[in-house]
């Protein structure tokens, strides 16, 4: 390109320049820790006291910050409980991310999946974790739609490329990938927001059960007995 301002080596950048930058960097690394304490107080904080409404002032005591290192990278508290759910959201996606790797078969990796979302419900620790976003979901997608549409896609993409890959390698030929992945999600889903909503503890034979009902959906044993 003609107009393109060509690159400037570091012995032609200004020591002031380098300064600026050397304080930028180190701006952003304590403005980064800030806000990665400020969402680990906060999920903390709802942990223990079992409220999904926590105070300002009871996340920035716990985060040993003050309420201007709050403001400063939060408009309001809703803001931050939406930056929880996130991280959330990315948490349980390298989660199932790791589950579906150890796989070969697409029909497996479905299956990985579903038992990676069911299971949420049936441990202790994840259950109480995963509490926070089934409460606050709801209210916060409606307060930032795009942003909740974004992470349940993000859980959502490797759940439809496994069912597609599974339809391209015969394992089931009458996949529908998208709409498969809709009924799925809103299955293993709403099946374990359930279960967290009523503090019932399903056993492993219980998400067995639906992770079976779900495969026996996708026509799954006629397509394993035509392998």
């Amino acid at each position: 390109m003609e107009n393109a301002v060509p690159a400037r080596s570091n012995s032609e950048i200004s020591i002031a320049e380098r300064s600026a930058q050397r304080a930028l960097a180190g701006r952003y690394s304590a403005y980064l820790a800030e806000v990665e304490a400020l969402i680990a107080a906060a999920r903390r904080v709802m942990q223990s006291s079992g409220s999904v409404e926590p105070r300002v002032s009871e996340i920035v005591l716990e985060a040993g910050l003050s309420n201007q290192a709050f403001y400063r990278h939060f408009r309001s508290k809703h803001e931050l409980l939406l930056a929880v759910l996130t991280d959330g959201y990315e948490q349980l996606l390298s989660y199932l991310g790791q589950r579906m790797a150890a796989e070969t078969r697409p029909l497996d990796r479905i299956r990985r999946w579903l038992e990676g979302i069911l299971i949420q419900a049936a441990q202790p620790q994840a259950a109480a974790a995963a509490r926070i976003f089934v409460v606050n979901g709801v209210r916060l997608a409606d307060q930032f739609p795009q942003e909740s549409t974004r992470s349940v896609e993000q859980i959502k993409a490797p759940l439809r490329n496994a069912l597609a890959q599974a339809a391209a390698c015969g394992e089931l030929p009458g996949a529908d990938p998208e709409r498969d992945t809709e009924v799925l999600y809103q299955l293993a889903m709403g099946w374990m927001q359930q279960k967290i909503l009523a503090r019932a503890r399903p056993s492993h034979a219980d998400v067995e059960h639906v992770v079976r009902f779900a495969l026996r959906g996708l026509r799954a044993e006629e397509a394993e007995r035509g392998a």
